[in-house]
């Protein structure tokens, strides 16, 4: 067990720090930007996306026994923690950790860069892991499928 929990923060760490660290900052000195951080209630939704993001990251090594890298995935099936309201919590920590970012740091690319995410996530989403998943577990997928939304928490019924 604690080879897995090892392995999940290095791969976490690599892969989420990828997308919601270097690649912003990357995308901002490429146009000559500099990013001037703002103090204050900004840092709000970048906490939370960080608290969503390690929790997700500790339900996919504890209970998936893999780390969220699609070359790393999850050898069960998670449905804990924030993945009993919604099947992509991971990625809702990455865009409000994004989000939270952009108004850090005052900038209008980074909140495009935010929006663009989303988009290009739903598409993966759509396109490669729900059918992966499908193919890796079965009927229990089908049925976290039925019971819990893709984006937004919805009732049970």
């Amino acid at each position: 067990m604690l080879f897995v929990l090892l392995r999940n923060v290095i791969v976490s760490t690599l892969f989420v720090s990828l997308w919601t660290w270097f690649a912003p900052r990357w995308m901002a000195m490429s146009k000559h930007v500099t990013l001037t951080p703002v103090l204050g209630w900004h840092l709000v939704p970048m906490i939370l996306g960080a608290a969503i993001m390690i929790r997700c990251c500790w339900d996919f090594a504890w209970t998936g026994r893999g780390t969220p890298a699609p070359f790393d995935p999850p050898r069960r099936l998670v449905t804990a923690g924030p993945y009993r309201f919604v099947r992509n919590p991971m990625y809702w920590g990455a865009f409000l950790a994004l989000a939270g970012a952009a108004l850090f740091y005052e900038s209008l690319a980074l909140a495009g860069y935010a929006l663009l995410f989303l988009g290009v996530i739903d598409r993966f989403v759509r396109w490669y892991e729900e059918p992966t998943l499908r193919r890796l577990f079965g009927e229990d997928y089908a049925a976290y499928f039925r019971d819990v939304a893709r984006w937004w928490p919805r009732r049970r019924g």
